[in-house]
């Protein structure tokens, strides 16, 4: 399998529904809410990419674009998008659709960086 196709083959797509529970006094989806679901995201497609123990270092980048309404369904998205010798980048965008019509749009965006670790919680080499 040449590289290109793990980085296609570990893309990683989830829907989740919106729920009450999930939002604050606006009736928006929580800040930390989406980002807990953006990691999650982004640590399946490392780890479906490398197959190998992977731990979150860092969340680089997370741009809120547009607020996400209870009653909606979103998508995350997670792909590959930088591949170095122990580490690795994943690139998450978070889509709203309404649940009722076809009207889709990109709420939010970020990048996560992961590390390989061994047995003995070390860096380790991704790319064997």
């Amino acid at each position: 399998m040449t590289l290109e196709d793990k980085i296609t083959a570990s893309e990683t797509r989830i829907f989740k529904a919106v729920f009450p529970n999930t939002t604050n006094h606006y009736d928006t989806l929580f800040g930390g809410t989406a980002m807990h679901m953006m990691d999650e995201v982004a640590f399946i497609t490392a780890t479906r990419f490398s197959r190998q123990i992977m731990v979150t270092v860092s969340s680089d980048r997370i741009d809120f674009k547009k607020p996400i309404p209870a009653g909606t369904i979103v998508e995350l998205i997670g792909r590959v998008s930088h591949i170095g010798n122990t580490s690795l980048k994943v690139s998450v965008e978070i889509f709203i659709e309404q649940m009722y019509s076809e009207h889709r749009e990109r709420a939010v965006t970020g990048e996560f960086s992961f590390v390989a670790i061994d047995e003995n919680k070390k860096p380790t080499s991704i790319l064997k």
